[in-house]
């Protein structure tokens, strides 16, 4: 079976779906019922070469994203014609219009169309009408969690069928086991020491809940002197907010902002942490909720989305935007022994059946669906 992945839109420190994108190229590179051909950016096939060793490189598409976008609808198809492929997978809400072969179209979130101020001004618009036209002319929707499943059958009704892949997590390296002390060296040297509460990693956006979560911590900080709030992620659109936050909150010297951290120390992040705090307004799937959920960390995170559905009873579970139940939350984590350690024993277990090998069993499923 041929398949072109499209992974010309993930960044050089992917975060979110730029991590499912990764997981799932490693993934079929390593199929052995599956020609897996990649379409990159012109300057970044060896990346690509390195994390998917086996699949053709076609490193095509133009650096510049508007660039890049134009080449999606008029470049795309003489790749496909090229490689003639079974099928053509848009891992990030796009896809040609005109193809030729059957396409899957992997929706994240629906929030472009719940909360477009969430968002840069400019990508609104687009992504809309994209969503639409993949809803319509995809084979098959690939949508990572029920939620948005639920929300893309009420915002942008799919012509094809729904096939909801979860993400996966390593869990050879998230894991509770880990040696204390090279946890501890890593974590040093982007500024962090225990106690501390993990936010993170994340791209730092207006969905996250920080400016909630500052204000929480605040709330929390004044019975625990020694504690730190450590913001794990690089800067996003909107990341005056965080900044302004951080300001007003009154406890603005005992936050660490480490900005992007190499993946190696997200597991010790999570190991180590008093707490982990992802108080995310809505998400499409919740990958940090995950992994440490995986590491054994005691989480707290939101209601109404997709986290709540992963995180099952394993985690604390808040209203998005409420302060004080978030603050209340962080508490029992924090004085909390048993309740604490009981949700370190729960996390690994409700995280177990998530498997990036699984997920990528259940692409090729639709894939071969779609074929047959």
């Amino acid at each position: 079976m041929r398949v072109i992945l499209d992974v010309s839109a993930v960044p050089a420190r992917p975060a979110g779906a730029g991590v499912y994108i990764c997981a799932l190229a490693s993934g079929l590179a390593a199929q052995t019922d599956v020609e897996l051909h990649l379409a990159t950016r012109r300057g970044d096939g060896e990346r690509w070469s390195t994390l998917a060793p086996g699949a053709a490189i076609h490193p095509v598409a133009p650096d510049s994203r508007a660039r890049r976008i134009a080449w999606e609808q008029a470049g795309a198809r003489k790749l496909a014609t090229k490689v003639a492929p079974d099928v053509w997978h848009g891992p990030h809400y796009t896809m040609p219009w005109r193809l030729g072969v059957p396409a899957v179209v992997t929706v994240h979130d629906l929030t472009f169309f719940d909360h477009p101020e969430w968002h840069e001004r400019k990508k609104v618009p687009f992504f809309r009408q994209m969503i639409r036209t993949s809803a319509r002319h995809a084979a098959a929707i690939v949508c990572v969690s029920e939620y948005t499943a639920r929300r893309l059958r009420a915002v942008a009704p799919p012509h094809g069928p729904i096939t909801v892949v979860p993400h996966g997590v390593d869990h050879d390296r998230f894991s509770p086991e880990g040696d204390e002390v090279d946890d501890l060296a890593r974590l040093a040297s982007h500024g962090v020491t225990p106690p501390y509460v993990a936010f993170g990693p994340a791209t730092l956006e207006p969905r996250k809940g920080i400016p909630t979560l500052l204000a929480a911590f605040a709330r929390v900080a004044p019975r625990h002197p020694d504690l730190r709030l450590a913001l794990v992620g690089g800067d996003g659109w909107g990341v005056s907010e965080v900044r302004d936050a951080i300001a007003a909150s009154g406890v603005a010297t005992h936050v660490v902002r480490t900005g992007y951290v190499d993946h190696d120390v997200v597991p010790a992040l999570y190991r180590r942490s008093a707490a982990v705090a992802y108080p995310t307004l809505e998400e499409g799937f919740g990958l940090p909720a995950l992994e440490a959920l995986a590491a054994g960390a005691p989480l707290v995170t939101t209601t109404g989305s997709a986290p709540e559905e992963i995180v099952g009873r394993a985690a604390l579970t808040v209203p998005p935007g409420d302060r004080d139940a978030l603050a209340a939350a962080l508490r029992t984590l924090l004085e909390d022994g048993s309740r604490a350690a009981a949700l370190r024993s729960a996390g690994p277990e409700q995280a177990r059946p998530f498997t990036w090998a699984r997920s990528v069993e259940r692409h090729v499923v639709t894939y071969r669906d779609l074929i047959a």
